[in-house]
Parts: structure tokens; sequence; C-alpha cells
């Protein structure tokens, strides 16, 4: 009497996406994305993501220099639920199990968000949290991170550092935050990351220089990866005195330390 063998478990790859969705315009993706990620997203037939439709985009970006291995419509591609997208997924409280089905049947699975890396200031940690409890295997690919191209480029301190995600919306609130993280960012030297909704960044901007002291150190990085990437990092008072804006339209990083 024979028994079937289970299949080997597939894994799951981390695949880094462009920074450039949502931004008026894109760069190819060879200048920012290493041949060995794109060969491992172009072999790929089982996908978890944000938003399928933005998926297949990038995917057929990546079909132009590395050829797919199924066509785009055989792509087995499932969303994170609306709740994950609205509320995050870091803190626990979502089951990702059932989107890894798959991979318990021996295929590799990619993860993969709407820019950047997945799991880093985008939804998905629950997925690979999922991923590791079901004994799979977990590749991160390389790719652009934003959060650490902003830091790179601020000179702050690169050593000791927090991303401390969104600041709030309402100007009270995000006035009381501002400075509870200048207070952190000043007394203990580590730099303080955060980011914004893009059609907020010119609020954000000014919120930050009215609150902020004449000597805390301000740098934001825009538009990152692209040709018209501009990163600007400063004293306050300078800030003020050079006149530096941002626009309601592209990705950026802020930052604040000493």
């Amino acid at each position: 009497m024979t028994h079937a063998t289970k299949p080997a478990k597939g894994t799951l790859y981390l695949v880094p996406a462009p920074l450039d969705f949502g931004c008026a315009t894109q760069s190819p993706l060879d200048q920012s994305m290493p041949a060995g990620t794109l060969a491992v997203a172009a072999r790929l037939r089982h996908w978890v993501c944000e938003n399928a439709k933005s998926t297949r985009a990038y995917l057929k970006r990546v079909d132009a220099t590395h050829p797919l291995g199924v066509t785009l419509q055989e792509l087995q591609i499932q969303e994170l639920p609306r709740e994950v997208h609205k509320k995050g997924d870091h803190q626990g409280g979502f089951d990702a199990t059932p989107l890894l089905a798959a991979a318990l049947q021996g295929h590799d699975v990619g993860l993969v968000s709407e820019a950047g890396m997945p799991a880093v200031a985008d939804p998905g940690s629950s997925v690979v949290r999922a991923a590791h409890d079901l004994g799979l295997r977990v590749v991160p690919l390389v790719g652009p991170v934003s959060l650490l191209l902003a830091l790179a480029a601020s000179g702050l301190n690169g050593q000791n550092f927090a991303f401390v995600g969104y600041v709030p919306a309402d100007p009270g609130e995000r006035t009381k935050r501002i400075r509870e993280l200048e207070s952190l960012a000043l007394r203990t030297g580590q730099t303080q990351l955060f980011i914004e909704t893009p059609y907020r960044n010119t609020a954000l901007l000014q919120g930050l220089l009215q609150t902020l002291q004449a000597n805390t150190r301000l740098a934001t990085s825009s538009g990152l990866t692209l040709d018209t990437a501009a990163t600007h990092s400063n004293l306050v008072k300078q800030w003020k005195q050079a006149g530096w804006a941002l626009d309601n339209a592209t990705p950026t990083v802020f930052a604040i330390g000493r």
C-alpha cells in the first residue's frame, strides 16, 4: 500500500515594488529594481497584495524586461481585506493563513504592496507572521525602501532611528505629536521618521515649520528613485530662509532630529 507524499511547502517572497506608484511619471524598472528581484517576480504565479489592479500593472511592467511565466490573466492574485488597508495589520487581529493555501500545496507566493517593501510602512506583516506560523520559508528580495533611502540622504542619525507612521491630520493633535517627536529626538538623538498622504504634504510641512524649534533639523525626501527626486535637509530657521516647498502629489518621507 502506497501513501501519497505531501508536497514540499512553497516559499513566501517579499517582493518590493517601485516607489513611483501614484506619481505623474515612472522610471524604468531596471533603474531601481535588481534583475534578480524582477526574475523572481516574473516566475511567480500566486500573489497576495493590496490591490489586484495595481499589482497587474506592476507585473505588466516586469513582463517588458523579464517575461512572465504565465499570462496576466492566469495569475492567481488575492487581495488583503479592505479593513487591513485602513487599520493596518502590524498589531495582529487579522488571520492571513487562508491567503497562503497555495504555499501549503507547494507553490511559491509573492507578497507585494503598492510601493516599496511590503510589511514596512505598508500592510503585509500579517501574511509574514502567518507564513512563519505555517513553517514556510520567508525570503525578502532586494529593492527600494523609501524610509532607508530618505534616512541615508537626510544627514540625520542613522545609528538610532524610529519610524512612527503617520502624524495626526487634525491641526491641534498634529502640533502635539510633532512636539512629542521633537522632544524625543532632541533628548535621545534618535531620528524620527514619518510619512503623510501626499495631498497633505503642504499642511504637514507648514505645521512642522510653525511648531519645531529653530535649531531642529528637518529633512524631506520626495519622489525617491525618480529623476525628479529631491531631498532637503537643514535647520528649521534655514528652511524658512530658503523657502523650500512641497507639492501635494509626490510621496514624501519626513525626518527630524538633531
